[in-house]
């Protein structure tokens, strides 16, 4: 057997298991005796903040996590999103890091797929403010 995984929530800190929302009402430990596919309330990007192509495509993959009876849906939504970013992106960077996040995604290590995605959200920022920046005559 696997060792255990403990994880402290602070008070009212939220913490999704395998579908399900949890909230402590007071500072916790929990002890996880098997694998369990969790999220912490910190990992968690809500809709209204998904506003770039992989913030976009973060939100997906939570929600994979999240809500597993959708799973195979938002599994369809990622190959899509992935498939269109790989092709109009030209930053280096970021293509190697969706190319990593595709390779654990084929795994089915999710969320490790999420934290590489994650870790690209400041050079999209990067990418992003440069388009964005009129040309100087």
């Amino acid at each position: 057997m696997k060792s255990s995984l403990k994880i402290h929530l602070r008070r009212n800190e939220r913490l999704f298991v395998n579908g399900a929302v949890l909230r402590s009402d007071r500072k916790v430990t929990l002890e996880f005796m098997n694998d369990v596919v969790f999220l912490l309330e910190s990992h968690v990007l809500q809709q209204e903040d998904a506003v770039t192509p992989l913030r976009q495509m973060y939100f997906v993959l939570q929600s994979i996590l999240m809500e597993p009876s959708t799973a195979p849906f938002a599994r369809k939504m990622y190959e899509e999103q992935h498939e269109k970013l790989s092709s109009a992106l030209a930053s280096k960077p970021i293509l190697e890091g969706l190319e990593q996040a595709h390779e654990l995604m084929a795994a089915d290590r999710v969320f490790e797929a999420m934290k590489v995605i994650r870790k690209l959200f400041a050079l999209e920022d990067e990418v992003m403010k440069k388009k964005s920046v009129p040309a100087v005559a």
